[in-house]
């Protein structure tokens, strides 16, 4: 390469090396980096983070233009940070490879290293490690190519972009950790995408504007985005929104990818961080997808060495505003009220006989291509929204949730003394969870409650977490049971639904009878149950649950109550 000053075989990448159909391996890839952080001390720093849950070592590099790699000082100074996460999904690898070339061009380019200004490019080159070493090129079917590549899941067979809020894997508690430290400005995470045929080589996913909200949301969609769309299509690289169908073909519409915090730029978005998740197209040549992809992240890079005054100042005023909201959204939904219009160049859509089973099957005809505007529904509103709390009380027995909010930089006070407190409680009316497992976990897509007020006592050791603090939002989103990715949403407070006493029904035959004679709201309702319900007064265990289950007995002072508790005044 006529770029490479210094012995240019020595910084060739291996997919450079080959027939622009493979991927590195993670050894190469690591190797790689060290070898250019010791050839090039000056502009790369490259180091270890943590470990994966086998063990084997995740790596994050920084590259400066004038060798300053200590966070504090980076942070100190208010230096801009531009985040590049790769291999999440292993078998997306594009974004690994194009990482690799656009680090050493900062180093032996001294024009592109410049261009950097005071910005700080901070990377994971292969953020799930154990996925890929998990090397094979079967499971992803409807892909072309490259020839080997990773896995989707981890050693854990988790997906790690359904983990930033639950932190199931290590990987996910160093990234925690890693991002809250440097509270990046801008992310891209790269990715490869499935689903319909097109025309386009790179898809777009952000930060869904709307719920990125505070100023922050305007920015990227009114400023950011055209520009971005703009630049791609110059770079010979046409872009569009990711491509999410309404239906079954993009002919009916498209949807914004809402992004809750599980997923990566979700997660960005509670740091108040303007995330990216570019989707090359699956069916679209390697070769094609890993140039898209090194002109997605360039073009990112440069919007934010150019606009980052602006972006940093448009994030300070989020986390302030996120503490001091008196309303807070927590759950959003599609605005389909309000559609935009996207110029989008597709296929036609074909519907025929299947030869495989007596159904149509959907196809693609590339020979009819089209090009029209579609409905692009890009607007989303808060569906729930909580009144803002001063501050929230957590219980120092549920230590799960108390770590990953340390994790993520939120502050806590923790009490020197049992003190009494007026608080607001969450009662747990019902809660629907998914049938099967979800990464793990049984997710509770739906979640009914009731709010009163309680006078209680708060022990020496529990945690009091302020809202006047830059992580608000990350506590509001996480604590409040129906935000989309709640920690009660995921299961952390599964044994507060668990009632823990029950009844002997020799014994209780005779306390029952007590209950209807001194609860007479018990006795009224058991008339009426038995006057309803004659053929089940011959089941036992039917006539004493009914009682049981209404009498005073019964309750249970944990039981169904949402352990967290809000602090008002």
């Amino acid at each position: 390469m006529s770029s490479h000053t210094k012995h240019p075989a020595d910084f060739i990448t291996p997919y450079e090396a080959g027939n622009q159909n493979q991927t590195t391996t993670w050894e190469a890839c690591i190797q790689f980096y060290q070898y250019l952080a010791a050839q090039f001390p000056g502009v790369l720093q490259f180091s270890q983070i943590g470990v994966s849950d086998t063990g084997k070592p995740i790596h994050a590099g920084i590259v400066t233009a004038d060798g300053v790699f200590d966070r504090v000082r980076i942070k100190q100074e208010q230096r801009p940070i531009f985040f590049n996460n790769n291999g999440i999904h292993p078998g997306e690898p594009e974004g690994i490879d194009a990482c690799m070339a656009l680090v050493r061009d900062f180093c032996v380019q001294s024009e592109r290293l410049a261009a950097l200004g005071n910005t700080v490019f901070l990377f994971i080159p292969v953020y799930n490690v154990d996925g890929c070493l998990n090397r094979q090129n079967t499971s992803r079917v409807n892909q072309d190519g490259p020839e080997q590549f990773g896995f989707r899941g981890n050693s854990l067979h988790l997906d790690l972009n359904r983990d930033f809020i639950k932190c199931d894997s290590e990987n996910a508690q160093v990234f925690n950790r890693f991002f809250s430290e440097w509270s990046p400005d801008v992310m891209v995470d790269t990715h490869t995408s499935n689903g319909a045929d097109y025309h386009y080589t790179m898809t777009l996913i952000q930060t869904q504007a709307d719920k990125l909200g505070y100023g922050l949301g305007p920015f990227l969609r009114n400023t950011m985005l055209p520009a971005i769309y703009t630049e791609m299509q110059a770079r010979g690289w046409p872009t569009c929104p990711y491509v999410n169908p309404v239906k079954d073909s993009p002919d009916h519409g498209i949807e914004d990818f809402l992004e809750t915090p599980r997923f990566s730029t979700g997660y960005a978005a509670l740091h108040h961080t303007i995330g990216f998740m570019p989707e090359t197209h699956m069916l679209k040549p390697f070769a094609d997808r890993y140039v898209s992809m090194r002109a997605l992240v360039e073009t990112v890079l440069a919007f934010t060495v150019a606009h980052c005054a602006q972006i940093q100042a448009l994030r300070a005023q989020a986390r302030i505003a996120a503490s001091q909201a008196q309303q807070v959204a927590i759950h959003w939904a599609a605005d389909h009220g309000q559609p935009s219009s996207f110029l989008f160049k597709g296929y036609q859509a074909v519907y025929s006989p299947s030869v495989l089973g007596n159904y149509t099957r959907l196809s693609y005809d590339r020979s009819q291509p089209w090009e029209k505007p579609i409905a692009y529904y890009d607007h989303f509103v808060a569906d729930i929204s909580v009144t803002r709390p001063k501050a929230y009380l957590i219980p120092q027995a549920w230590r799960a949730v108390i770590e990953r909010l340390q994790w993520n930089g939120v502050q806590m006070q923790r009490l020197d003394s049992d003190t009494v407190m007026q608080a607001e409680v969450y009662g747990i009316q019902s809660v629907q969870s998914r049938p099967h497992a979800y990464e793990g976990h049984m997710f509770h897509d739906d979640v009914q409650l009731q709010q009163f007020d309680d006078r209680i006592v708060a022990h020496a050791g529990d945690y009091l977490v302020s809202l006047d603090q830059p992580q608000a939002r990350y506590i509001v989103e996480t604590l409040e049971p129906q935000g989309h990715d709640s920690f009660f949403r995921w299961g952390f407070f599964n044994s507060v639904l668990e009632k823990k006493e029950a009844y002997s029904d020799y014994v209780f035959e005779d306390t029952a009878t007590d209950i209807l004679n001194t609860e007479p709201e018990v006795k009224q309702a058991f008339e009426l149950w038995k006057q309803a319900n004659p053929e089940l007064l011959s089941n036992q265990q039917a006539v004493l649950d009914f009682i049981f289950s209404r009498c005073a007995r019964f309750k249970e002072p944990e039981w169904r109550r949402y352990p967290v508790l809000r602090i008002m005044h």
